[in-house]
């Protein structure tokens, strides 16, 4: 029997071949040879591992085409969020403002002050274009702002507790998503974890019994990605505040979501801890992410007290996690939103959502489903319920109306696969057997372009 690779064409051979000329004239010689021979190196593995035919010169150059189209396009691509899930990581968790994003165009397009001191014509810091408005917000001394959460809590542990120790409850250590776990991030700063109290219970004299020489600072996670219900027990800023300034060591408060409003104005339960709070029970230094509840760009936010707060913007590990204009350009843009509450709801694409009203997605919903109807879908409005997501506030459900759709004799999962390979991708949920779409993280603008998504995939 002849070994199948044998009927491979060599890369010669498929380069002056007629269905590879089309290709040659649309891209780049050296793009199209290194398609050609990536093809023929997979084509070959194939057969090696499951034998079978070789493929023919024009099977081997319409996978190519389809490789050089996808590395032309780009794998970064826009998506509709029809989970109900705001806060979706695996999507880019919060979509920022239009004023975040006219400040990017803004910065990006020329020059920018970044580190640069007009007044005095010499040097500047980046450091100083958002300490302001984060320090009126939430009633800080001094602010810094880094690349994410995780980096805003490694700095802090290695510049307070490098070669100590950091006390944390045993119910803190978390897993904060694609298994980053709170104790492995504490290693990496150098910090020495010293767990105190049990999964459920952690009580201030744990917390007082475990300081000594060689502590360096209490930590305390807010749990936002889970919750422990029945037999628990935890101490509060305050307390371990109070503990932490008799003992003269610092309180990190590591946050999470970042959320500057008022709870309860964007419907979240009255305990969703803000910065301005947890700094005033008296912690030292709040860390929290920029893109999660505060609706902004991927980043970490350092508060606290100045003295602290400089001794981490001097860190020379600073410079490694330092954010770039374009960054701090949505930030700012962001936090002057949140200086009037009303409009940040209204403009804030995170804080519209959590707001909307169950009428006005219910209103969306209907016609959306009638919309449907004509395109040979079965569709319904089924109630439902849209979460936070990004971690934060997972036990609250917030009220939905949800389009259920269906194909006759289309399965529900390959109806789902069609709506998220399309352009653009249509992300959804499986209800009962049906596509399930939550217009909640839909925006308005978006709706067209959705609609069109379900036409190409109902047919």
């Amino acid at each position: 029997m002849s070994d199948p690779r044998r009927g491979i064409p060599s890369v010669d051979r498929l380069l002056a071949s007629d269905p590879v000329a089309p290709l040659l004239h649309e891209w780049p010689r050296d793009l199209v040879v290194r398609a050609i021979q990536d093809e023929v190196r997979r084509v070959r593995a194939e057969l090696e591992q499951g034998g079978g035919a070789a493929p023919d010169t024009e099977m081997i150059a319409d996978r190519a085409r389809h490789a050089l189209a996808d590395l032309t396009r780009g794998s970064l691509r826009p998506a509709i969020n029809a989970t109900g899930v705001i806060l979706h990581t695996n999507l880019g968790r919060a979509p920022l403002a239009g004023a975040a994003l006219e400040a990017i165009v803004t910065v990006a397009r020329g020059y920018s002050n970044l580190e640069y001191d007009a007044q005095t014509g010499s040097r500047g810091s980046r450091y100083v274009h958002c300490r302001a408005l984060l320090c009126t917000l939430t009633g800080a001394e001094d602010a810094l702002v880094v690349n994410n959460n995780a980096a805003a809590l490694v700095l802090a542990l290695n510049t307070l507790s490098r070669g100590g120790e950091a006390i944390v409850s045993r119910g803190e250590l978390v897993e904060i998503g694609g298994a980053f776990r709170v104790p492995e991030i504490m290693a990496r700063s150098g910090a020495v974890l010293h767990e105190v109290g049990t999964t459920n219970r952690t009580h201030l004299e744990d917390y007082a019994a475990a300081i000594g020489d060689r502590t360096g600072a209490l930590l305390k996670v807010h749990p936002s990605n889970f919750t422990i219900q029945g037999y628990t027990a935890e101490v509060g800023v305050r307390e371990l505040a109070s503990l932490a300034e008799a003992a003269h060591v610092p309180l990190i408060h590591d946050m999470g979501s970042g959320l500057l409003l008022d709870p309860e104005l964007v419907g979240l339960p009255p305990d969703e801890p803000t910065p301005r709070a947890s700094l005033a029970d008296g912690a030292a230094v709040v860390t929290m992410s920029g893109d999660k509840l505060l609706g902004g760009p991927q980043c970490g936010i350092v508060l606290g007290a100045a003295h602290v707060v400089d001794r981490m913007r001097r860190n020379p590990l600073c410079r490694a996690l330092r954010v770039d204009k374009l960054t701090l350009a949505a930030l700012s843009a962001t936090l002057r939103l949140q200086l009037d509450p009303e409009r940040a709801i209204r403009e804030i694409p995170v804080l519209r959502m959590l707001t909307a009203g169950l009428s006005q997605i219910e209103a969306r919903a209907a016609e959306l489903a009638a919309a449907c109807g004509g395109l040979g879908l079965d569709a319904r409005v089924v109630a439902g319920t849209s979460a936070v997501g990004g971690g934060a506030a997972t036990a609250v459900a917030i009220p939905t109306a949800l389009v259920t759709i269906a194909r006759a004799g289309v399965s529900a999962l390959e109806l789902d696969r069609r709506l998220r390979t399309g352009a653009p991708a249509v992300v959804a949920r499986i209800v009962d057997e049906r596509v399930a779409l939550d217009l909640r993280t839909v925006h308005v603008e978006e709706e067209p372009l959705l609609l069109r998504a379900l036409e190409v995939a109902a047919s």
